[in-house]
């Protein structure tokens, strides 16, 4: 039996988007195809929607134009856009659900493939579309910050939490400073499903964070080389974040 074939999901607020965020994927391929269990076949970033109601959070509409431009030549990581199309806010599990269940439908040899719009699939890769059927499984991508908060209280629905972990499973992207595995071990819930749980260190120390970014654009001072060039050019054309002058 050949490795697992798998998409990297990405949720989370992408204001804005940055190069830590596009090093994920990286790594984590990296990591995976080494270990030789896992064959990544594309990756997706799903913005969270409007609702959410973060602080700071701009506009879809700009965050996706942003996300367009910082994924405009990338070879395997893609943008959906479904979430931020939805009436409201979306739980992680149920943007997992919807992708898991399109990539399903386009990928099933019976004759009830899905009949979706090219916006709704466009986040498959032409070659997983075109495939010969095995088993494709989405799974979450995320940062050690979000495997931890499953430990705040009244955060997550423990049945979010079983089915992420699950159902999907994590590729978590940590630091060499971090103990995750402590974590996982101190929950019950998550030493049961620790078998989807991927670890990934990332050794090269970056503590690039859109929190940063935003005060760095407020004060007028330059994020270039943190986050991409077109993706800053567009920041200070629309005045984003209250920046005010162009470091290019």
């Amino acid at each position: 039996m050949g490795p697992q074939k798998v998409i990297l999901l990405a949720c989370g607020s992408f204001n804005p988007i940055t190069n830590m965020h596009l090093r994920m994927f990286e790594i984590a391929r990296d990591h995976l195809h080494r270990m030789g269990s896992h064959e990544i076949v594309g990756g997706v970033v799903s913005p969270v929607h409007d609702a959410y109601g973060k602080k700071d959070l701009e506009s879809s509409t700009q965050r996706i134009a942003m996300l367009k431009i910082a994924l405009k030549d990338h070879d395997w990581v893609r943008l959906s856009d479904w979430e931020c199309r939805q009436e409201s806010w979306s739980r992680t599990r149920q943007v997992l659900h919807y992708h898991q269940n399109v990539l399903n439908a386009v990928t099933s040899t019976n004759n009830n493939r899905l009949d979706a719009s090219e916006s709704d699939t466009s986040w498959i890769p032409e070659n997983v579309k075109n495939s010969d059927n095995e088993p494709i499984r989405v799974k979450l991508l995320c940062g050690a910050d979000l495997l931890e908060s499953f430990g705040t209280p009244g955060l997550w629905a423990d049945e979010d939490i079983a089915d992420i972990v699950g159902q999907h499973g994590l590729v978590v992207i940590t630091r060499a400073s971090y103990n995750p595995n402590e974590f996982i071990y101190n929950s019950d819930m998550l030493t049961s499903y620790m078998a989807n749980i991927m670890l990934v260190t990332e050794w090269i120390r970056n503590e690039i964070s859109s929190t940063r970014i935003r005060r760095a654009l407020r004060r007028s001072e330059s994020v270039r080389y943190l986050i991409p060039d077109k993706v800053i050019d567009y920041i200070h054309r629309h005045n984003l974040y209250g920046s005010q002058k162009r470091h290019l």
